[in-house]
């Protein structure tokens, strides 16, 4: 009879405990993603809830960022004690964090299967001094985008093959009353005004370090800055591109307000969605020009990787969550506004179904992928040519003496 009395509480007592015993068995994964370009949200919060499906032990939580606060938001976690297991991390980073003990290497992790399938250059992201801090995620890099009516209208039958002609051209446009301002960039102070000049430098053969010095202040880097001046002096470029990030070039060119735009693989299926666009049906696409005698083509590497954090107490699932994350049924599957990481990726029909002319700049585009300096101290080599590209175009500065102010306060 003491014993019926009690039985409720002792049957609450154990339900109470294998409660307990569960809760305590989930692991919870922070993840911090990005809040522009590549994959949307919504597509990474379906990966990671197909993930959390499968593995009901596990919950991640998300946390996304705009692109200009992803290094610093990592990088001030360590020292907080760090609150992040797995971070997205851009191709221009691994050095320092590599330096300072931010990620994980996971070299011995990489499968035969992993270094066989992904493209070769897509691990050049993860990759600092024969060691891999991570998986390869998005792939990518910047396309040069143009109207197809508004150039038809200009009496031109092909987009630019150079740099030369896209200025021709886009002075066709202009003086047709078509558009007032064809180009649009994002030559905002931050890393978006780099990979910008970044595209244009490789085009023009330059270099950013040679003999261990900066060299971007001469030959094809100066070339590549005094392009960019020259476009915005002209009133071909939107003056408002000094301002502009990729969101704003997207919106001003699927706004119908500009005839050429460079930018990320994700615009593409976006500018041709007519719930968002204004110029659906009309977004062509063709790699960044080149320039006569030099190049053919021109391309930044923009590509970016998931790594673990040295501060996870989770590495085992982080690890998972990230196989998961790029895995190619994954990446496939998602494959509008990012491109997959695989080889044979690009031979399936449901990747290439409807963006057959992207699939065409990217064979292209990624095989003349241009990196940023893989050093140590990229920010601050970073941020002085940021300033430097500011000076020029608001003309408070010459291209050549930005450049030099560039190089004498890069840090190299």
């Amino acid at each position: 009879m003491k014993f019926a009395l009690h039985a409720p509480l002792l049957a609450a007592t154990a339900l109470m405990g294998i409660t307990a015993s569960a809760a305590q068995a989930e692991t919870t994964l922070n993840a911090l993603f990005m809040a522009q370009a590549a994959y949307s949200e919504d597509d990474i919060r379906s990966m990671t809830s197909a993930y959390e499906d499968a593995h009901p032990d596990v919950k991640v939580n998300l946390e996304f960022v705009p692109y200009e606060g992803l290094h610093d938001k990592t990088v001030l976690s360590m020292g907080a004690g760090g609150g992040y297991d797995v971070v997205l991390f851009d191709v221009i980073w691994p050095a320092e964090y590599a330096q300072n003990n931010v990620l994980v290497d996971v070299t011995d992790k990489i499968t035969p299967e992993m270094k066989d399938g992904v493209l070769p250059g897509a691990w050049t992201t993860v990759q600092y001094d024969g060691k891999s801090y991570g998986m390869p995620w998005i792939l990518d890099t910047k396309y040069l985008f143009y109207n197809k009516a508004m150039l038809k209208k200009a009496g031109i039958d092909t987009p630019p093959a150079t740099w030369a002609e896209l200025k021709e051209d886009a002075q066709k446009i202009k003086d047709a009353g078509i558009v007032e301002y064809p180009i649009a960039w994002s030559w905002a102070q931050a890393e978006a005004a780099v990979c910008d000049y970044t595209t244009l430098l490789s085009a023009y053969g330059g270099d950013f370090i040679k003999d261990g010095a900066p060299d971007f202040q001469n030959g094809g880097g100066l070339k590549a800055l005094q392009y960019m001046v020259d476009t915005y002096d002209a009133g071909l470029t939107n003056p408002n591109s000094k301002e502009f990030l990729e969101e704003d070039v997207r919106n001003v060119f699927q706004n119908g307000d500009a005839a050429f735009a460079l930018n990320w693989t994700y615009m593409y299926n976006l500018a041709n969605d007519p719930k968002e666009s204004k110029v659906a049906g009309d977004v062509g696409v063709v790699p960044a020009p080149g320039v006569d005698g030099v190049s053919k083509a021109s391309a930044v590497n923009g590509s970016m990787g998931l790594g673990i954090t040295t501060t996870s107490k989770h590495p085992d699932e982080a690890w998972d969550y990230i196989t998961f994350m790029t895995s190619q049924k994954e990446q496939n599957a998602y494959a509008k506004l990012s491109l997959p990481i695989w080889k044979s990726s690009y031979s399936d029909p449901d990747v290439t179904k409807g963006q057959e002319e992207l699939i065409q700049a990217a064979q292209t585009g990624l095989a003349a992928m241009y990196p940023r300096p893989m050093t140590p101290h990229y920010q601050e080599m970073s941020m002085a040519l940021q300033q430097g590209i500011q000076e020029a175009l608001l003309g408070t500065n010459s291209p050549e003496d930005a450049l030099q102010a560039a190089a004498e306060n890069s840090g190299l």
